[in-house]
């Protein structure tokens, strides 16, 4: 089963100085049937005008990930971490027992885009932790996050892996997919067809009860591919 999230279909909010598109319900977004996928809670699409951002607040039992796709984050957290995030990094937390951050984007002359997601941990009460990484210019398939931070991924407390896959326009690709495990598919750039079914930016797809893909690039472009557990 494969179903189409089509980017206009996700919630919206602007508030002046912040564009963001939930996948998922959040904050004043609800719908009973977009409450996650699996052990995904969150996906946001944020724009961030110049100089704003969101101020310090707390978080529990969540494992936080930044992709950032233009532009700087500035990040202070209570674990005493005062960073940067360029564009091309992945930044992941664990808030565990609990957490207080705020991220702005550090530019004054032009707006940040990234994509916040957060993933719900195996395991509550973990301590607090925070990790960044640059991975080299996309190309492929790329191992971003897995439990056992594998291949020079991050580590994420969750039976699950994200990929990051780069394609150029007419290259193919095809993914296994072991029993019972739940697939989504969030389109960064560009369009694709996967099973035939066809995506372009911000689009996202939920997968089941399938066995492979196979995904043919119409145009440059690149996805994030979270293999997922049943529940």
């Amino acid at each position: 089963m494969i179903y189409l999230r089509k980017a206009q279909d996700r919630g919206h909010a602007t508030h002046g100085w912040l564009d963001s598109w939930h996948t998922f319900s959040f904050a004043d977004y609800y719908d009973p049937n977009f409450m996650g996928f699996s052990a995904l809670r969150v996906i946001n699409e944020d724009v961030i005008d110049a100089g704003q951002g969101f101020g310090t607040h707390p978080h529990k039992d969540m494992e936080i990930l930044t992709y950032v796709l233009s532009g700087t984050v500035e990040h202070k957290d209570s674990m005493g971490n005062k960073e940067q995030i360029q564009a091309g990094e992945f930044q992941i937390m664990s808030a565990g027992t609990g957490v207080k951050h705020s991220e702005y984007n550090g530019n004054a002359d032009r707006p940040l885009h990234l994509y916040q997601i957060w993933i719900i941990p195996d395991t509550k009460g973990l301590e607090p932790r925070y990790e960044q990484r640059m991975f080299d210019a996309p190309q492929g398939r790329q191992l971003v996050l897995s439990p056992d931070a594998r291949d020079g991924s991050l580590k994420v407390f969750q039976d699950m892996e994200l990929s990051r896959w780069a394609f150029k326009q007419g290259e193919d690709g095809e993914y296994a997919i072991a029993a019972d495990r739940r697939i989504w598919i969030q389109v960064v750039k560009g369009s694709l067809t996967v099973n035939g079914q066809a995506v372009k930016t911000s689009d996202a797809l939920a997968i089941w009860d399938e066995t492979a893909l196979s995904l043919h690039a119409d145009a440059d472009s690149e996805i994030l591919l979270f293999d997922l557990p049943p529940v």
